[in-house]
């Protein structure tokens, strides 16, 4: 009698030890698109997309393709869909603490590049990856909030970020936990790469083939960088007292005018 065939181990790659949280407002578009490309990834077997307050369908699109779905009642920004998501997969994984994939709902099939960005972090080479995009978008009026955000952080920590308010990140459990609190809404990108690297976390730059919806230059696309500008301001404030203390005088000097 032959003996019995057992298949192979799989390879350390290959084994399921990340989970992709997906931030989403109204993306029913492309959510789909996004989460299918996001399973796809080489050790990913769990998609948390967190609806946060859309009035699309979303959440159920996204439940269709596959994704695991939190649904906020009303919009509470980036970083709350952050950390609903994490906490979600925190809840599923019990005692397992897999990596954190975080990418923006609109990549569509572009999010497949992301391993790059899961290989550093799994192999023990970084504990925060950050995603360089190859082919950049031209996003209208957003040069002011990049400039901000990298000066502020070079500022901070020294570090010298080629795109700092690039959301498609991996990081390990233990690098999110040690970032708690996170930044308010836009600013959580910046407050993240502060907060690891000046607590010695490995932080890196990946170039990936990635794209997403360029912002445009509507009314909506202002009032859009104009959140980001304040949040990535108030997450400055918060690291740098000599940014807190010219907010401060700036309020000061408008309550007197």
């Amino acid at each position: 009698m032959s003996e019995p065939v057992v298949p192979p181990a799989a390879e350390p790659a290959a084994r399921a030890d990340t989970a992709v949280v997906i931030p989403a407002k109204d993306e029913g578009e492309r959510i789909a698109a996004t989460v299918t490309a996001a399973y796809a990834l080489p050790g990913v077997d769990l998609v948390v997309v967190v609806d946060d307050g859309s009035a699309d369908q979303t959440g159920r699109v996204a439940r269709a393709a596959g994704a695991r779905v939190v649904r906020h009642s009303r919009n509470r920004g980036k970083a709350a869909a952050m950390e609903s998501g994490a906490e979600a997969v925190r809840l599923l994984d019990g005692e397992r603490a897999r990596h954190l994939l975080f990418l923006d709902a609109d990549l569509g099939e572009t999010a497949r590049a992301a391993a790059a960005l899961i290989e550093p972090v799994r192999t023990g080479r970084a504990d925060m990856t950050i995603a360089n995009f190859a082919n950049r978008v031209k996003l209208a009026g957003h040069g002011f909030v990049v400039k901000l955000a990298h000066d502020g952080i070079k500022r901070a920590c020294g570090w010298d970020a080629t795109q700092p308010l690039n959301g498609q990140r991996c990081l390990t459990r233990s690098a999110f936990e040690a970032a708690q609190p996170l930044a308010h809404g836009f600013g959580v990108e910046t407050g993240l790469t502060i907060d690891l690297i000046r607590q010695g976390f490995r932080v890196l730059e990946v170039e990936v083939d990635m794209a997403h919806r360029a912002t445009g230059t509507d009314w909506r696309a202002q009032l859009h960088r104009a959140r980001q500008f304040r949040d990535v301001a108030r997450a400055l404030a918060m690291r740098e007292p000599a940014v807190a203390e010219g907010m401060s005088r700036v309020r000061d000097k408008l309550n007197r005018s």
